[in-house]
């Protein structure tokens, strides 16, 4: 053999060696990338909540039921998605709308059967539209329902509803919805379509920034504009500051919600008021109690409202004050307790003002 067969065959040998061990490195190394992705996969699959926080969620839920609990079995997940088990939300939502509508009567002496006709509709439709839009913000929230302890019982987190089923309830909650709307004259009907954009978007900005709470304050207030012209009535004057303390109150006692949730809203990455304004929290809503009555006292004189007006807004602007005073805003049950317990500021608000119209009616104002 010569000196060139040599080197030949000493090359091929070579490069069997540097492929036998470039085939070992690449084996090593998939090795360890299915090592770390099973990894990954077991830490994903962790839960968040042991069975002990599993439990006492369904507890919780099952408790928190009331009267919705007798419904049949099938019919109970989606009086939740509702929140039927929690009407603090519906009447939140219907609060600005009794006190425009009773404005705009005072402002017209309007017959009480009327009144009370449009006080009706408008409690349906707070009703059927707050349970559409918890329906939305379920869909959209289900990925992130199911990591935040409260909101881990929710029907879609806990898949006892599936998307699909959801969509086809919210198609039948819109379209009552909508012969709700129809019942109202057409421009007061097209007024309200114009709420239904915050009302879809509003899931989605807790995500992206940390100001959510003006969407939500945005729409769930949209009712102290629309009662005037469901009235007959077009006062801008006085709608526009009674919206703009609807607003407020709502900026205020949402916040007070929120940061039931700021623990586990953290680690899911779900953005909110409570959060961005952290200690300064109490001044913050101090400032926004302070706006709220004085565009309602403003809407008030606008309207030219009497004694129960101010008797109602002394009152109740008092208490909200209070509420923010006495919050513990690191305590999650203190805060659903303010929470809750709002709703009577709000009625207060309309207890005075449906006052004014009584007296009205009567002849004495």
């Amino acid at each position: 053999m010569n000196n060139h067969s040599r080197y030949l065959l000493l090359g091929r040998h070579r490069l069997g060696l540097k492929w036998l061990a470039q085939k070992s490195v690449n084996q090593k190394f998939r090795l360890i990338s299915s090592s770390t992705k099973k990894l990954n996969t077991v830490v994903q699959e962790t839960p968040i909540f042991d069975a002990d926080k599993l439990a006492a969620a369904r507890q919780a839920r099952l408790d928190g039921l009331g009267v919705i609990g007798k419904l049949p079995e099938k019919w109970i997940p989606y009086a939740e998605l509702m929140r039927l088990e929690k009407p603090i939300g519906s009447w939140l939502l219907y609060s600005p709308c009794t006190w425009s509508i009773t404005m705009a009567a005072y402002s017209t002496s309007a017959p009480l059967s009327s009144t009370l006709w449009m006080l009706g509709v408008f409690g349906a439709g707070a009703l059927i539209m707050r349970g559409a839009g918890c329906t939305i913000n379920d869909l959209l929230d289900r990925d992130l329902d199911n990591k935040v302890e409260r909101t881990i019982e929710r029907p879609l987190a806990s898949r006892r509803v599936t998307p699909k089923q959801a969509i086809t309830f919210l198609g039948a909650q819109l379209a009552v919805g909508l012969g709700v709307l129809l019942q109202l004259p057409t421009d007061c009907f097209l007024l309200g379509a114009v709420s239904l954009v915050p009302v879809a978007v509003y899931p989605l900005f807790k995500r992206v920034t940390y100001y959510p709470q003006v969407v939500l304050s945005s729409c769930f207030t949209w009712g102290a504009l629309l009662g005037f012209p469901a009235m007959g009535v077009w006062n801008w004057s006085s709608m526009i500051p009674l919206y703009l303390s609807s607003f407020a109150w709502c900026m205020t006692y949402d916040t007070i919600y929120a940061h039931q949730d700021k623990k586990f809203d953290v680690k899911a990455g779900i953005k909110s008021t409570a959060l961005a304004w952290g200690d300064k929290s109490k001044p913050i809503m101090y400032g926004l109690t302070t706006i709220q009555m004085a565009a309602f006292a403003l809407s008030g004189y606008m309207n030219s409202m009497g004694p129960g007006f101010a008797l109602g807004a002394i009152i109740g602007g008092y208490r909200v004050f209070q509420m923010v005073r006495k919050v513990d805003l690191d305590n999650p049950k203190d805060c659903w307790y303010h929470f809750r317990n709002n709703i009577n500021n709000g009625h207060i608000f309309f207890a005075g003002i449906f006052l004014d119209y009584i007296l009205r009616l009567l002849g004495y104002i």
